[in-house]
């Protein structure tokens, strides 16, 4: 019999890269693993065909029809969910397969997370915080009883984040429930690809498969007509929009990424000004807008019919916008993995090379465009460097147990020793943490809301002293901190996003405020909702958030040092960028020599 993967590749007319075939063997054999290939070269297809064919070859062995949930399948974002879904989702069709696959998200109603439990999916495509929403509930040891494959797709992403310490948690708990659980991880490149692989499979033999593929990266840097006019600091690097338009309409479709929301919707705003005809055709794509709007706007890019999208980290990871040849990098991406993530957006197909143009806001950050070409050479790729001890997230989860089917403190102890994040907790420690969740501690035992957690003496469980508290514990589950928000709704109802409590309390009833890419103005502002109308004013003011900055990552800095000392030891005609700033560094050599003699130095 051939495999699904000849089948499926031979009516495409493609022909599967080295790694593919590796990993399909690996999973064949039952292997766990790490899967490292650059993006845009299937690493989806990679696992999901060597599932499939792992699935139906045990069911013609055993001759039986298995039911249940066979692969939990997990991703970071939900736009890289549906992304998922819809790509494996096409195999089952073409093929005429009886696999069912479905979405488990923010975004799914409740009634068909109500039947997902009832009649579970042979696949199901979810985020972290979804996973343990799921341990939560009364009969997870039944819908997981079947689950062989764990996928963890963007692993790196989640690895340096108190997300990637959810997903060790709940792997733990899976193994305990399945021995054989085969764990299979997706990686872009970082700088311990190797720890990546032991902290998501710890104590369990696992491979490393790296593709030889090299992407072809091209880096362009956006330079200003006078350098000694350009601000030497701030600013959002609005001066330079005449330049990106152009860029915009040579290509087909763009992505600018921005480091911040408020950022972003500053540069949408913008470029409707310089160019009213993008009206209709660029969109804004950010964390604090409707699901609606955001999923309007990444089917527009799955089609093909924007111009542009200016987007934040919402739209990084591994989503396939075969439309998108070209990315607009604005500012500083403070870390070059980052930034190679952000460029892989552009030539999603095998062969295509990713086309990126830096756009500096500042004078200082025309020479991290040297900086930046300089560390992709060198492969100064940062390591992602895992959470350990996280006792907030050890308590949530004691929690989440509790309100399933019961905290059993025994199991769950030895579960955690097993994780890189807990391995050296402590029973003290531990029994700490319960005592927290069941009287208080010893700071808080006087208070009765801090008494959620009591021991049932039939089954010697913790379970939850009240529904009222399991109810409020599902509604807190996750890792993602953001301050108290606000939703932003059109008088008649509709729903646009959200925006923090503190913004809006500068705000007065009548005040614009700029949003979703649009002015607004304030009608009513209640308890979580601000109730707003269309503004006919030009100008207002725009949300920031928190949370939204970045720092720059060490081998970033690094390699903006190295560039400094190529200008330190007067070779500075290397890169464009250097011999660009180089009037520049003329003039403040200058200005030292006359402080150094007028004795201000």
């Amino acid at each position: 019999m051939n495999s699904f993967a000849d089948v499926f590749y031979h009516n495409q007319n493609w022909k599967p890269h080295p790694f593919q075939k590796q990993t399909w063997k690996a999973i064949k054999n039952g292997e766990s693993g790490l899967l490292n290939a650059p993006t845009g070269y299937g690493k989806t297809f990679a696992i999901w065909f060597g599932i499939l064919d792992y699935y139906y070859n045990k069911s013609l062995k055993k001759k039986s029809n298995r039911k249940g949930l066979h692969t939990l399948w997990i991703t970071p974002l939900r736009a890289l969910s549906k992304e998922i879904y819809l790509a494996t989702n096409r195999v089952s069709d073409e093929l005429e397969l009886d696999y069912r696959i479905e979405l488990r998200t923010g975004d799914t109603t409740t009634s068909a997370r109500q039947k997902q439990i009832k009649n579970s999916p042979e696949a199901l495509i979810t985020t972290p915080e979804s996973v343990h929403l799921l341990l939560a509930t009364k009969n997870w040891r039944k819908f997981f009883e079947n689950l062989e494959f764990v996928v963890v797709d963007e692993w790196h992403e989640l690895l340096g984040s108190k997300r990637g310490v959810m997903m060790e948690l709940a792997i733990q708990t899976l193994r305990e429930l399945n021995p054989n659980l085969k764990i299979w991880g997706i990686s872009a490149t970082i700088g311990n690809l190797e720890q990546a692989k032991e902290i998501l499979i710890p104590h369990q033999e696992s491979t490393l498969i790296k593709s030889n593929i090299k992407k072809k990266i091209e880096v362009k840097t956006i330079f200003p007509d006078n350098v000694e006019k350009y601000p030497s600091a701030g600013h959002l690097g609005i001066r330079l929009i005449d330049k990106v338009i152009p860029i915009i309409l040579e290509h087909q479709s763009t992505l600018l990424f921005t480091n911040t929301r408020s950022q972003a919707e500053i540069w949408y705003q913008k470029l409707i000004e310089h160019h009213p005809d993008f009206a209709g055709q660029i969109a804004l794509h950010h964390g604090s807008l409707s699901d609606e709007l955001r999923l309007w706007v990444e089917d527009a890019l799955h089609k093909g019919i924007l111009k542009a999208v200016v987007c934040t980290s919402s739209l990084d990871l591994g989503v396939d916008f075969r439309a998108v040849d070209c990315v607009i990098q604005i500012g500083s991406a403070k870390g070059i993995a980052r930034f190679l993530q952000r460029a892989g957006r552009s030539g999603h197909r095998p062969g295509e090379t990713s086309k990126i143009y830096f756009l500096p806001t500042h004078s200082l950050e025309i020479m991290e465009g040297s900086s930046i070409k300089y560390a992709i050479q060198n492969q100064f790729i940062e390591e992602r460097i895992p959470y350990i001890r996280s006792f907030d997230l050890l308590i949530q989860y004691m929690m989440t147990l509790a309100v399933g089917e019961g905290l059993n403190v025994e199991l769950l102890y030895n579960q955690i020793l097993q994780t890189h994040a807990y391995q050296s907790v402590s029973y003290e420690e531990y029994m700490q943490c319960l005592a927290l969740l069941t009287h208080g501690g010893k700071s808080l035992t006087s208070y009765d809301e801090f008494h959620k957690l009591i021991k049932d003496e039939e089954d010697g469980l913790y379970k939850p002293a009240s529904r009222k508290i399991a109810m409020q514990h599902r509604l807190s589950i996750g890792a993602i901190v953001s301050n108290l928000m606000m939703k932003v709704k059109l008088f008649g109802g509709k729903y646009l996003g959200s925006v923090e409590e503190s913004f809006i309390s500068r705000l007065k009833e009548g005040e614009a405020f700029w949003f979703s890419g649009r002015p607004l103005e304030v009608q009513q502002i209640k308890y979580n909702e601000v109730i707003v109308k269309p503004s006919k004013k030009k100008k207002g003011t725009i949300p920031s958030w928190m949370g939204g900055r970045f720092g720059i990552s060490q081998n970033y800095g690094e390699a903006i040092r190295h560039m400094f000392d190529e200008v330190d030891k007067g070779i500075s005609r290397k890169y464009e960028e250097l011999r660009f700033l180089h009037p520049l560094f003329e003039e403040q050599k200058i200005n030292l020599i006359y402080l150094k003699r007028m004795n201000y130095w």
